[in-house]
């Protein structure tokens, strides 16, 4: 390779994003430099998802838009989920590809890009589930000016019936309790505030040093100097225990937020997906948090059109949104994934029936945000500033509870990004708060560039 340019795009979730700011520090620790485009880069690189079919298809009809870039010499990767997914294979679907990496081989990605520099055409990396590595590296390159994160567990071993992540991410494997709170001390000291804790189930962290259970570890990192925010996510209902609740009353550093993912109401269902839990025992973990002294935020993931799922298992979805009263739901129709023993069972649900199901979901849920939105019209919040809407002429900013909060802004230059302000709620939308800042109470606090490296 004559040149040591990069390209990179990322598709899929917070922690695909993350894996690619530490391959960004990687690679330029290697001597690469990152470049805005696939024309400019001598490596063009593609971090890819595989938890629906859509994200996958995009990933190769990116590759085939484009292959006319290989007859002048530059080289492509695919890594991440669907490289460990689909394996060699992908030289035989896409043969201009010189790099199959999947996210468990990304610490050798040193050793992988040596040997695509001494001229290798056909490089893999591909762990299979029984290692134990994670991907720890101090040369990762923050690219979020306002917020940091960082990777607690990697891996999955629950094995839901719909899912490719223990596939694809490899079994459950915990950093130590002590590389976690010094990489967040770092963090504290490149001037951001707020940290984002990751995995794909983030709550079934085991130290492997015994020290920290996952709540004593939040509540560590939410004491270290500097930071005021701490998130997490996802959790799985299986490991969501009552110190976690416990943790968030007692530090007002936790972010009072959690998303807990239930995927379906039916207790049948969840069975059927392997989920290990039933309608009741995800309601008691919903009690915990409901009986706090904080008001906590909760979340979730939906899964409609399961195969089996009857017109009234799917109505015990709905009335759990009831029930609940989420603050947000993120719903998806049933779609076949590679590998997982869901592949096995009938999916005779025609695509109409599960498209009618999700809308009426959103419907529901639409109208319960509504409610609960305006529940804040008149309050005072605290808001991190995360940027600036020039055409609504507007602050962007997210509430503890992981709101989105817009506010008009009394002077000429807007506050920087990772900065704090009182806001008081004017207007209440499903998805939405608007309001004033509240001038004369501005609040300390300002995250860096978020260019540098930790």
């Amino acid at each position: 390779m004559s040149g040591k340019s990069f390209y990179l795009e990322t598709f899929g979730c917070q922690m695909n994003a993350h894996d690619s700011e530490k391959v960004i520090g990687t690679l330029e620790q290697q001597g690469y430099r990152q470049v805005e485009s696939e024309e400019e880069a001598d490596l063009l690189l593609y971090n890819t998802c595989s938890i629906r079919d859509k994200a996958e298809q995009k990933v190769f009809n990116r590759l085939n838009d484009y292959k006319r870039l290989a007859r002048a010499g530059k080289r492509f990767g695919v890594i991440g989920c669907v490289a460990q997914q689909e394996g060699e294979k992908i030289f035989e679907r896409a043969p201009y590809v010189s790099l199959v990496a999947g996210s468990a081989s990304y610490r050798r990605l040193p050793e992988l890009i040596e040997r695509l520099e001494a001229g290798e055409t056909r490089v893999t990396g591909l762990d299979d589930r029984q290692t134990e590595e994670t991907f720890e590296t101090e040369f990762t390159a923050r690219k979020n000016p306002y917020r940091a994160y960082i990777t607690i567990i990697e891996g999955c071993d629950k094995f839901c019936a719909y899912c490719v992540v223990p596939y694809t991410r490899g079994k459950e494997r915990s950093r130590s309790s002590e590389s976690v709170v010094e990489e967040a001390r770092r963090i504290a000291g490149m001037g951001y505030t707020e940290i984002q804790l990751l995995g794909q189930n983030v709550n079934s962290y085991r130290d492997p040093i015994g020290k920290k259970s996952f709540a004593e570890l939040l509540t560590a990192v939410a004491e270290v100097d500097g930071i005021r925010r701490v998130r997490f996510t996802t959790s799985h209902p299986r490991d969501f225990t009552r110190d976690i609740v416990e943790a968030i009353d007692a530090v007002p550093t936790l972010c009072d937020h959690v998303h807990l993912p239930v995927q379906s109401g039916s207790t049948r269902v969840l069975r059927q997906m392997a989920r290990e839990y039933s309608r009741e025992w995800y309601l008691e973990r919903i009690a915990w948090m409901k009986a706090a002294k904080r008001r906590i935020s909760i979340s979730t993931d939906l899964i409609v059109g399961f195969p089996g799922e009857t017109t009234a298992e799917f109505e015990e979805t709905v009335t759990l949104l009831d029930e609940v009263q989420y603050d947000a739901v993120f719903a998806f129709k049933y779609s076949s994934r590679p590998n997982t023993p869901s592949l096995v069972m009938i999916d005779s649900i025609p695509e109409a029936e599960k498209s009618k199901r999700l809308q009426i979901l959103l419907d529901r849920q639409r109208e319960i945000q509504r409610l609960n939105y305006e529940n804040h019209l008149g309050e005072k919040m605290e808001v991190m500033v995360e940027g600036y809407n020039p055409a609504r002429e507007q602050v962007i900013g997210r509430s503890s509870q992981n709101k989105p909060v817009n506010f008009s802004w009394p002077h000429p230059i807007a506050p920087a990004p990772g900065s704090y302000q009182w806001v008081r709620v004017t207007r209440a939308f499903p998805n939405s708060l608007v309001g004033e800042a509240v001038t004369g109470e501005a609040l300390t606090g300002q995250a860096t560039a978020g260019m540098a490296a930790v």
